[in-house]
Formats: C-alpha cells, sequence, structure tokens
C-alpha cells in the first residue's frame, strides 16, 4: 500500500490512443484540416475550428467509427 509515485507512473501507459491518429490522419487527408481529439470513456470528441467543416464530417461519421473500430459514440464540437 506505500508504492512510490515512482512506482505508480511506471506502470501507467502514457501512450496516446490509435483513434487520435485515425481521426486526425483521416480529417488531414480528405479535408486538408486540422481537428482535436480527446477519447473518454463513453465518447470521441472531435474539436473542429468551423461549422462547415463540422458539417462535412458529420457525414463521414459512420466511415471514421468503422476504421476506428470502436463502439464509442463520436461527437463534433465547434470550438475556437
Amino acid at each position: 500500500m506505500s508504492d512510490s509515485l515512482k512506482n505508480l507512473l511506471s506502470k501507467k501507459d502514457f501512450s496516446a490512443p490509435p483513434e487520435i491518429s485515425i481521426i486526425k490522419d483521416y480529417v488531414k487527408k480528405h479535408f486538408d484540416d486540422e481537428v482535436l481529439v480527446t477519447v473518454q470513456p463513453q465518447q470521441i470528441i472531435i474539436g473542429v475550428k468551423s461549422a462547415s467543416l463540422a458539417g462535412a464530417l458529420r457525414i463521414e461519421l459512420h466511415k471514421l467509427q468503422e476504421l476506428c473500430k470502436t463502439d464509442k459514440r463520436l461527437t463534433i464540437r465547434i470550438s475556437s
């Protein structure tokens, strides 16, 4: 019970989930734009800069979900 912080952190995996790179690469390739991707336990949030990109990306959500091989809900959020 008296594990040191070093021991606890050495067991933690800090690598990014593969869904992040899949979504970022897809948007870069098909829309030539950057997005922010946040992975949560129940959903994946895709942050975009414009409503036009959000609308275009909304049509592609099913394709993205298949590429990511996930059952998490994909959500698009417009942010500045």
